[in-house]
């Protein structure tokens, strides 16, 4: 499995969370759209549902080891208005992920930044997002 398909599962095994969620956790895709993510958005009215996209970085080298790496991991977070939503979904995820080992153990993810209250311009709505660093030993 994937380091995002690992952290997928991991979201998606939290119920409270896919309470929140219920456009979804998505991976493996570029962006959140109506042909690559239906569904994050609802059948009937076409609005944004609160979803969130997961979006790997490249590795790098992490000392002081020499076979240790690290990958960039962050997580978008979506809603069609306000942020009440995808704030309280963030504080879930962050507990959920935070120095945390997931997957087979190798990944240990650590929280790096967030940035809150942005507005997605294509999707016209607003964002918030979590990256992480997933460090492992090669």
């Amino acid at each position: 499995m994937s380091l995002s398909d690992d952290i997928k599962s991991t979201l998606e095994a939290d119920d409270d969370l896919m309470d929140l969620l219920t456009g979804g956790v998505h991976n493996d895709v570029e962006e959140i759209n109506r042909q690559d993510t239906p569904t994050a958005f609802n059948s009937s009215t076409k609005e944004l549902k609160p979803c969130a996209l997961i979006k790997i970085g490249t590795e790098s080298k992490r000392g002081p080891y020499e076979r240790s790496v690290q990958t960039p991991v962050t997580i978008y977070f979506y809603q069609r208005s306000g942020y009440n939503i995808i704030e309280q979904a963030m504080e879930m995820t962050y507990d959920l992920l935070n120095d945390q080992r997931i997957g087979t153990g190798v990944w240990q993810l650590i929280y790096e930044l967030s940035v809150n209250q942005q507005r997605d311009i294509p999707l016209d709505c607003p964002l918030g997002s979590h990256r992480f660093v997933a460090v492992r030993h090669r």
